[in-house]
């Protein structure tokens, strides 16, 4: 009589599993105070501090986990295939609908310490979508939509810093948005007159509207 082989299969998806519900509690606790302990996040996430010392070996490697979540989650927001189009304005508009879902998931990454999340560590994980965005900008400035007073580069950073500062005004409390808000505000600081952003930014998220 045989045996079937033993897997190790189901205790890795526990392990997985258990790791994400931690990161999760991490990502919500963090939230309501940036100083949360490895023991609130235990708590939170229904584990015993040595089981999250056993997935993270300190509150550096736990924010790391963070991190690295929000990264993959921004490179799968900026790859995901979308149908081509040749006008810029709308492919910014597009961009900015991707990523601001992620932005606010992991938004309270933005209020811990310098040390937890360096500069360096930072322009790594936004580097996918820096490059993507100096590309659309700079097929917008070509195709004369975009302002032209400043070299692509400096437009994608100051878009970033526009995303960035939004989303830490919704840590504070003052700006709620779903993206669209966003993306017109964004289109608007790239040149784009004010009712033309509006209308784009509304043709993308409700182009039903566009069919009735």
């Amino acid at each position: 009589m045989t045996h079937a082989p033993v897997t190790a299969a189901p205790e890795r998806s526990r392990t997985l599993l258990t790791r994400a519900r931690i990161l999760e509690a991490a990502r919500q606790e963090l939230g309501r105070g940036p100083d949360s302990s490895l023991g609130d996040i235990a708590e939170a996430a229904g584990v015993v501090r040595r089981t999250v010392y056993g997935h993270f070996n300190g509150r550096a490697a736990l924010v790391e986990g963070l991190v690295e979540e929000a990264a993959q989650a921004l490179r799968r927001a900026v790859s995901v295939p979308r149908v081509p189009v040749a006008d810029a304005v709308t492919e910014l508009a597009r961009f900015v609908l991707a990523v601001w879902p992620v932005g606010d998931r992991y938004r309270i990454l933005l209020r811990l310490a310098p040390q937890d999340l360096g500069a360096d560590r930072l322009a790594e994980v936004l580097a996918p979508a820096r490059d993507m965005a100096e590309a659309i900008i700079g097929r917008g400035q070509r195709q004369g939509v975009f302002q032209t007073s400043v070299p692509p580069v400096v437009l994608t950073r100051a878009l970033e810093g526009h995303l960035l500062g939004l989303l830490d005004c919704v840590n504070s409390g003052v700006w709620s948005d779903d993206g669209t808000g966003t993306a017109t505000a964004a289109l608007i600081a790239m040149g784009v007159a004010g009712d033309s952003a509006a209308t784009c930014v509304h043709g993308l998220v409700r182009p039903e509207d566009d069919a009735a």
